[in-house]
C-alpha cells in the first residue's frame, strides 16, 4: 500500500523563488519572481506561509513559521534552458542535454517555404510577440487574406493564430500537425500551438479551442511508469499538452487559474486514489509575460486564499505538493521566462510537519517521490518521501 493514497501535484507556473547561480547565462541575473513582487507590490500569503513558504528564504511581508505546517525547501532546474516544457519534463525524470531552440528573430526560410507550400497559403508575421496584440496587429489583415498569423515568444513555441471564421478549427489544427511535422533537429520547438480567435477587428478575443502540439515525451518517465503500474493519473490544465497525454487517463482542461483550482476540486471527488497533477497557467500567460505586477500578486492571493477550501476537502491519506516550472518575473524589463529555483512545498493530514527539505538537485527529486510512494522509481531524482513519514 503506498504511504499517501492519493498525491495532488500542482504546478504554480512561473512562480520562481530566486535566480539561480548559472541565471547570468540566461540575462536573468536579479531575477526573483516571489520576492521582487513582494518588495513591489506587497503579498498577504497568510496560507503559504503557514505551511513554509517563508522559510524558503527571507522576502518581505512573508514571515517565517515557527511551526511550519508542511515541509518546504526549493528545486533546482538541472537541465539547460527555462521553458514549460524543460521543467514539467524534468519534474517526472526527463533531464534534457541542450534547451529546446528559441526564435527570438521569427522562423527560417528553411521552415516557412515549405510551410506555406505545403499549407497552400502565405502567413503574416512571424516574429516574437504577445499573443494579444499580434492578434489586435493582424487581425484585420488576417481576415482579408486569409494568411494565418505566425508568431513565437520567449518559450519554445511556434504559434499560429486564425479566426475561426476565416480558417476553420480543423485547417488550423492541420497546419499545426504540418508545422509539427516539418520543426526537427534544430528547429524541434517544445511545442506548436493553435491560437483561435473570434470577433471584430478591434476587440478581438481568442478562443477556448486552444490545442498544443508538444514533443512526445522519451519513454520510462514518471506518467508511464504510473499507468504500467496501474496507478490512475487525472490531470488538470495544460498538463495533457505538455505529455502529449501519455501515462494520463482522465484530464480537463480550463481556461484559468479559477477554473483550474475549481476543477482541481472536481477530480479530487472524481479520483479518489493516484495522481492528480495541476497546471495553473495565470500567473504565467496572464501576468508574467505581460509584466503585470499587480495582477500576478493578486493572482497568488487569489490561490493563497483558496488554499483552506483545498485542505478542507483531503482525505487523510493525501499529499499536496506545490511547487513551479520555472519563473517569469513581471518587475524585470523582460517578458521572458526567468532562470530561478522553484519552490517546494509538500503537506497532508498525515505528512510530517516542519521538515526542511533544502535545496533540491533536481525537480525530479519530486517525480522520485511520488514514484516510490506508488512503488515504483524513475531514472532521475533522489526520493524525500521518508523525510515525510
Amino acid at each position: 500500500m503506498p504511504a499517501f493514497k492519493r498525491v495532488i501535484w500542482i504546478v504554480l507556473d512561473s512562480v520562481g523563488v530566486g535566480a539561480m547561480p548559472d541565471a547570468d547565462a540566461y540575462g536573468d541575473v536579479g531575477s526573483d519572481t516571489l520576492g521582487n513582487i513582494a518588495r513591489k507590490r506587497g503579498l498577504k500569503l497568510p496560507n503559504l506561509c503557514r505551511l513554509g513558504l517563508g522559510n524558503l528564504k527571507p522576502i518581505p511581508q512573508l514571515e517565517k513559521a515557527d511551526n511550519p505546517g508542511g515541509a518546504f525547501g526549493r528545486c533546482t532546474l538541472a537541465s539547460p534552458g527555462k521553458d514549460t516544457t524543460t521543467g514539467h519534463w524534468e519534474m517526472v525524470g526527463i533531464h534534457l542535454e541542450k534547451p529546446f531552440p528559441l526564435f527570438p528573430n521569427g522562423f527560417p526560410p528553411e521552415i516557412m517555404k515549405p510551410f506555406e507550400d505545403r499549407i497552400g497559403r502565405s502567413t503574416l508575421g512571424n516574429k516574437a510577440a504577445s499573443g494579444t496584440e499580434i492578434i489586435a496587429e493582424l487581425g484585420e489583415l488576417h481576415m482579408e487574406t486569409g494568411s494565418p498569423i505566425i508568431y513565437t515568444s520567449a518559450d519554445s513555441v511556434f504559434q499560429i493564430a486564425a479566426h475561426e471564421e476565416t480558417i476553420p478549427l480543423w485547417e488550423l489544427y492541420r497546419m499545426c500537425e504540418i508545422a509539427r511535422e516539418l520543426l526537427t533537429g534544430p528547429y524541434e520547438v517544445g511545442r506548436v500551438i493553435a491560437r483561435p480567435f473570434e470577433g471584430d477587428p478591434g476587440s478581438f478575443k481568442r478562443t477556448s479551442n486552444r490545442h498544443d502540439y508538444a514533443v512526445p515525451p522519451p519513454a520510462g518517465m514518471l506518467l508511464d511508469k504510473l499507468a504500467d503500474s496501474g496507478v490512475p493519473v487525472y490531470s488538470v490544465g495544460k498538463i495533457f499538452d505538455v505529455f502529449l497525454g501519455h501515462g494520463i487517463g482522465d484530464h480537463v482542461k480550463t481556461k484559468n487559474n479559477t477554473e483550474g483550482m475549481a476543477k482541481t476540486l472536481n477530480a479530487m471527488h472524481e479520483a479518489p486514489e493516484g495522481l492528480i497533477y495541476v497546471n495553473l497557467v495565470d500567473f504565467d500567460q496572464q501576468y508574467g509575460h505581460r509584466n503585470d505586477v499587480e495582477g500576478y500578486g493578486a493572482a497568488l492571493e487569489e490561490f493563497d486564499a483558496w488554499l483552506p477550501t483545498l485542505e478542507a476537502a483531503l482525505g487523510p491519506d493525501d499529499l499536496v505538493v506545490l511547487t513551479a516550472d520555472h519563473g517569469c518575473d513581471p518587475t524585470t524589463p523582460s517578458t521572458d521566462h526567468s532562470r530561478e529555483y522553484t519552490p517546494l512545498i509538500a503537506f497532508g493530514p498525515k505528512s510530517r510537519q516542519g521538515v526542511d527539505l533544502g535545496t533540491r538537485a533536481t525537480l525530479s527529486d519530486m517525480g522520485q517521490t511520488i514514484a516510490e510512494n506508488f512503488g515504483t522509481s524513475i531514472v532521475k531524482g533522489t526520493s524525500f518521501l521518508q523525510q515525510l513519514l
